[in-house]
């Protein structure tokens, strides 16, 4: 019996652990839902910036819905994450309330969103009865 360290090259390679296959609503979603983070983060900033909104709502309503896009990330895989989505989706367009240049915002990525969980659920659909 030899004393094989952890780095030792002659001792037995692990296999890799095996990824979960994503699926392409899992993907396009949370690929959507990544930009449009990135956006509404920037937005909030822009809101606060020229003091178009008083700062707790400017900042406190950007990080709550850049939260809830997080989440709804990190839920893809589940139907719960797709609901969080559409949400986030209308809490986009609803801040068109409050800054009008947000209904351009909301409009396209919800048009992006809607399209992505479309396309890619039937597909997703297509593949499941093609493998069987």
């Amino acid at each position: 019996m030899s004393d094989q360290t952890p780095g030792d090259p002659d001792a037995p390679a692990k296999a890799p652990r095996a990824r979960r296959q994503r699926s392409l609503r899992e993907s396009l979603g949370s690929i959507v839902l990544g930009f449009e983070l990135i956006v509404v983060f920037l937005g909030a900033l822009v809101l606060f910036g020229l003091k178009s909104l008083p700062a707790w709502i400017a900042l406190g309503g950007g990080a709550v819905v850049v939260l809830l896009m997080i989440a709804a990330i990190g839920l893809m895989r589940n139907r719960v994450g797709v609901v969080l989505g559409w949400i986030v989706q209308l809490l986009v367009v609803a801040a068109g309330f409050l800054v009008p240049a947000f209904f351009i915002v909301g409009a396209i990525f919800t048009a992006m969103w809607t399209y992505c969980m479309i396309a890619a659920s039937r597909i997703d659909r297509n593949n499941r009865t093609e493998i069987r």
